[in-house]
């Protein structure tokens, strides 16, 4: 394949606005449009249903990665599906105010997600053809701190808006201006991508669709071949259990009325305790986690990690159990698991690169990977307001903490082999999955 790279515009150009536009969909399908069900009196089980499969965009794309190599410019698909994503959510917005607007709503959230999957995948591709490998380490923190960045604004700043317009406007009404803010913030952010971001283009892409094809059996084949690689498997799905039934249930509760054993809060306290305070909370422990497994080497921190990213759930059970009235006291709650998730969370990411992703296709299998634990989260997403509303909050957060226990006791049992050394030893073998199967988990 090659690649003819014209002059490449300054990544500071263009870096922030492409992660931004990858954020922006996801935690609108991911985080905000639970809350904005639960405004307009859609039942937990419902909810977490449905979120939890339009999830799946985002664990299935790797197998179609490899075909956007078709298109003769990464750039060209980028701002469509930028474009594509902010029209839908701007029709988000605009079913709200409908009869079926739940049915109507949830179709229109899956072509979000896939359209954001699909961008995600385009996004990186572009990202690792336009710059070096020293460029692509020098600007990695803005692709994190961009697509966090993309939470503040959502699950912080837009939350709290919602909550505002919630006092004098229907929360379909305040909903509908909130999506139809992001999704003419991301329509804006596909024009000014269009002129901004670089224009590396594919010269021999119709002529590598076999090989693509023979290459992606050839990675899958290889995947499941690993040893030891179901019993990875499992550890992986497993790992996310309390997460994905927390990060789903968690936020429904802060919203609950108290009489059904919820907080109570109102949409923008939630933005400010959960949205703002939480993510600085969950940024703080992701880079202090990474430094304790660096320290402490992964075999010898997992078990550390992963106690530390289920016990601060015990917060949701605090929180469950005394129902406190001080937003404070709330607000220290919501930091303090937050906290725990970030520093924990990092123990899977590494799990995946250091152990499951070495050998022939390093690359491909890390994107595999991640779609395994993209998989765990959504199947406990999906599962988990069942489990809530047979148990109720206090006793479903309880459950929630048990949920950690099968995946603490794997880590005696599962491999930690060094699966990178051998022929290809830190390396990826030239027949290596195209570029647009890469990508780090989402945070």
């Amino acid at each position: 394949m090659s690649l003819e790279k014209p002059t490449t515009p300054h990544p500071m150009r263009w870096v922030p606005s492409l992660y931004l536009a990858s954020g922006l969909p996801f935690y609108a399908v991911a985080l905000i449009a639970g809350l904005m069900y639960k405004s307009m009196g859609v039942q937990n089980d419902q909810i977490a249903h449905w979120t939890g499969l339009i999830g799946l965009a985002w664990v299935f794309k790797s197998l179609w990665s490899p075909f956007l190599e078709a298109a003769g410019s990464k750039k060209m698909l980028v701002v469509l599906f930028q474009l594509i994503g902010g029209v839908a959510l701007g029709m988000v917005a605009l079913s709200l105010q409908l009869p079926a607007y739940f049915a109507i709503s949830i179709a229109l959230l899956g072509v979000v997600a896939i359209a954001s999957a699909t961008h995600d995948i385009a996004a990186d591709g572009l990202y690792m053809a336009s710059l070096s490998n020293k460029q692509q380490a020098r600007y990695a923190g803005w692709q994190g701190a961009f697509f966090n960045g993309a939470k503040f604004i959502t699950l912080g700043g837009l939350v709290y808006l919602a909550g505002y317009l919630e006092k004098t406007l229907a929360p379909a009404q305040a909903w509908t201006i909130i999506f139809a803010i992001m999704g003419i913030l991301l329509f804006s952010l596909g024009l000014y991508n269009s002129w901004s971001l670089p224009g590396t283009k594919n010269t021999e892409t119709k002529a590598s669709m076999h090989s693509i094809f023979v290459t992606l059996q050839d990675v899958i084949a290889e995947f499941f071949k690993k040893p030891g690689i179901w019993l990875a498997i499992v550890f992986i799905i497993l790992f996310r259990a309390a997460e994905g039934q927390i990060q789903t249930i968690g936020p429904l509760f802060l919203r609950e009325a108290k009489n059904l054993g919820g907080l109570g809060l109102t949409t923008d306290q939630v933005g400010i305790a959960y949205g703002t305070a939480g993510t600085i909370a969950f940024l703080g422990g992701s880079i202090l986690g990474g430094y304790f497994a660096s320290w402490l080497g992964l075999k010898r921190a997992l078990p550390w990690l992963i106690l530390a990213m289920n016990t601060p759930n015990l917060a949701f059970f605090f929180l469950s159990s005394s129902l406190p009235e001080s937003m404070t006291v709330i607000t220290a709650a919501l930091a303090f698991e937050m906290f725990g998730y970030g520093f924990g969370f990092v123990g899977l990411i590494l799990f995946i690169m250091q152990v499951v992703a070495p050998g022939k296709y390093q690359t491909a299998h890390y994107a595999l990977g991640t779609g395994v634990m993209q998989l765990g989260f959504v199947f406990f997403k999906t599962i988990s307001g069942d489990i809530q509303v047979a148990l109720g909050y206090k006793n479903f957060f309880l459950w929630v903490l048990l949920s950690a226990i099968p995946v603490l006791l794997m880590t005696r049992f599962v491999s930690f082999g060094d699966n990178a050394k051998g022929e290809n030893e830190g390396k990826e073998s030239s027949n290596d999955a195209p570029e647009g199967m890469a990508k780090t988990a989402d945070a």
